[in-house]
């Protein structure tokens, strides 16, 4: 009778795969711009995308259907420069969902402008994590690490650091590519800066604070409103040092990419001496938005 129920068991795992990957990802490639190429071409890439990421092992870990990170990536094709080799931007956005609510966070948002690829159809997308990969897989798997980093740095305090390592692994394995993107003279806000300013030990407080924010804050708001909003708030100075070391730090500004709306909504309801201390911080290390941190004393 055992056996039997064992057999059935393992049938029914080979018909109803456990989910083990680690990403939702919605991936689209637009190609409106391109004449003279078949769009059969864009439709296949979609797809073959879509399934390297959503089907590879990126972790040890297991992940359950409904944990998985929900991100997207967006492809513009804005060039086709032969009938294999493409240029164009790719932004990547990640979300988070907050404990106990069904509200999703924006994690990372970005979008780079270096998107240069060799893509031939029917030719398997394979990575190898120790070794060289084509331009697209180093490319996808790059941001797939930096989602990885981003999304534990929120549930454990450096948690990320594993998979920034891989990044960071990926760009050095990539410092004699000839598309641009992956090195420090190219741009100051790239693939290589992005890893080389979370890794480096300076700019650690941001990280910090993105566990603080998210697991310390925003996870515990439905219940206690006042003490997440409260080490928000108080997080802040950590970002103050980042940027006090270093003003018009990359990661600093991809934060508030992220978080600049998000800000304004969680303070709007506070007591006016703790949005104004919150204001203050955030026109100085956040100029590009100030304009927006003044709703926070508006009601809306």
């Amino acid at each position: 009778m055992i056996k039997k129920v064992i057999i059935s068991f393992i049938t029914i795992l080979s018909i109803y795969p456990v989910f083990s990957q680690e990403l939702n990802c919605r991936i689209t490639v637009s190609s409106q711009q391109i004449q003279g190429v078949s769009k059969e071409v864009f439709q296949n890439m979609q797809k073959d995308l879509y399934e390297f990421v959503n089907n590879t092992k990126w972790t040890n870990n297991v992940f359950a259907n409904e944990e998985r990170i929900e991100c997207t990536m967006f492809i513009n094709i804005s060039e086709a420069v032969s009938v294999d080799e493409f240029k164009g931007t790719i932004q990547i956005q990640s979300n988070r969902p907050v404990f106990n609510t069904g509200y999703n966070t924006m994690i990372f948002n970005f979008k780079d402008n270096n998107f240069h690829v060799h893509y031939s159809q029917f030719q398997p997308l394979q990575y190898n994590e120790n070794g060289k990969n084509s331009d697209l897989v180093s490319i996808i798997a790059f941001y797939v690490n930096i989602i990885l980093g981003y999304d534990y740095d929120t549930f454990s305090l450096y948690g990320g650091t594993p998979y920034f390592l891989k990044a960071e692994k990926i760009v050095n394995n990539c410092q004699n590519n000839q598309e641009k993107g992956w090195k420090a003279y190219e741009s100051q806000k790239n693939r290589y800066w992005l890893v080389e300013n979370l890794l480096d030990k300076k700019y650690k407080p941001l990280r910090e604070y993105m566990y603080k924010y998210h697991r310390l804050g925003l996870d515990i708001m439905s219940e206690k409103t006042a003490e997440g909003r409260t080490t928000i708030a108080e997080g802040l100075k950590l970002i103050q040092k980042v940027y006090r070391e270093q003003p018009g730090n990359f990661t600093v500004k991809l934060f508030f990419d992220a978080k600049s709306d998000e800000l304004v909504n969680i303070f709007k309801e506070s007591f006016p001496d703790e949005q104004a201390r919150v204001i203050n911080i955030l026109k100085e290390v956040d100029p590009a938005n100030s304009s927006n941190y003044d709703k926070i004393r508006k009601k809306m």
